[in-house]
């Protein structure tokens, strides 16, 4: 591996996350003695997070500074992998802090042809309800990983058996422009699209994508109601875009989904006390299984109240992607 990086982080009025998010990049990049460059994308943000950054920083890692109307982060992540230099780049997010030897850990890996890897997620959730909702979503969806965290990697065979995501993602930037110049959305407007599975999947389809608790970082969710509700809307619309293909194991879900969905809805109509007992319903199974899973009694909690707001917002977010689906189909003729 050549010892250069380029770190492309795409923001978007993350004020409050960037100095922490910054702190632990300049660390993990002193101990990995990589020399770095950081690319940060500005997509559109009115609460002055690229100042922030700047003065985090303190001129500790050479910075380029992309600024653009909002877009969204597909096209801010390619506007950074445009702009940046080196032979290597990390995709990173602004509420994401690199452990410090992750950065090492990959470097050594790199020579023996492992050349793609996704980060390690931990998400941090210290008396946060919706935190533990996260982790224990993703914990429980990718069991085989994470009931045994281990130096793996995957391929397109088995990529929906893995976590994954472009929150912390390393690899050779061509390869990475690759899959940018060959990505795809059943959208036409790129804010709403799905800017991760699509993404890693073709990856996946030329190179194994590397997986370990070595290469890791936290993550820090929302921490209010209803930007919990906002976002779970935006998971079940991006989730649409990249499951709704056949080539997903999730596909038959979704495709059942709306039948189900629109069934429920007009059995509601007559009968309204239809909707508090399914809400009851998926609370207590959500309950059920996650301590089942050997889970606290607050990471439970948590799934029982928050399971059924989180089923209705993703429910939403994905009517609004079966939309916006048809939308472009009838604008364009073309999915």
């Amino acid at each position: 591996m050549s010892e250069t990086l380029s770190v492309v982080m795409p923001v978007y009025n993350e004020a409050p996350y960037l100095h922490d998010t910054i702190e632990a990049l300049v660390a993990a990049v002193r101990q990995s003695e990589l020399v770095t460059e950081l690319v940060l994308v500005d997509d559109g943000s009115t609460d002055g997070s690229a100042d922030v950054v700047r003065a985090a920083l303190e001129e500790q890692l050479s910075l380029t500074v992309v600024a653009q109307p909002n877009r969204g982060r597909v096209e801010a992540r390619r506007a950074g992998l445009e702009a940046a230099r080196n032979e290597w780049v990390l995709l990173l997010d602004g509420r994401v802090r690199m452990r410090t030897g992750s950065l090492t850990f990959v470097r050594d890996r790199l020579p023996a042809g492992e050349t793609v890897w996704n980060g390690h997620v931990h998400v941090d959730r210290d008396r946060n309800p919706y935190g533990a909702f996260w982790n224990v979503l993703a914990e429980i969806a990718w069991r085989a990983y994470f009931d045994d965290p281990r130096t793996t990697s995957f391929d397109a065979g088995s990529f929906d058996l893995y976590p994954k995501g472009t929150g912390c993602f390393l690899a050779p930037r061509a390869l990475l422009l690759e899959a940018a110049a060959a990505f795809r959305s059943g959208y036409a407007d790129l804010r709403r699209a799905n800017d991760d599975t699509p993404l890693l999947r073709w990856i996946a389809g030329r190179e194994r994508i590397h997986l370990s608790p070595s290469f890791a970082c936290d993550y820090r969710p929302r921490a209010t109601f209803g930007s919990f509700v906002r976002h779970s809307v935006h998971r079940g619309t991006v989730f649409l875009d990249g499951h709704g293909r056949p080539e997903s194991r999730f596909f038959p879900a979704v495709a059942l989904f709306f039948p189900v969905s629109a069934a429920l809805a007009a059995v509601s109509l007559r009968r309204p006390t239809v909707i508090p007992a399914a809400g009851v319903a998926i609370g207590l199974a959500a309950g059920a299984t996650v301590a089942a899973s050997g889970r606290s009694a607050f990471e439970t909690a948590s799934a029982v109240a928050l399971a059924p707001v989180y089923a209705v917002a993703h429910g939403a977010g994905m009517w609004r992607g079966l939309a916006l689906m048809a939308r472009r189909r009838l604008g364009t003729g073309r999915a």
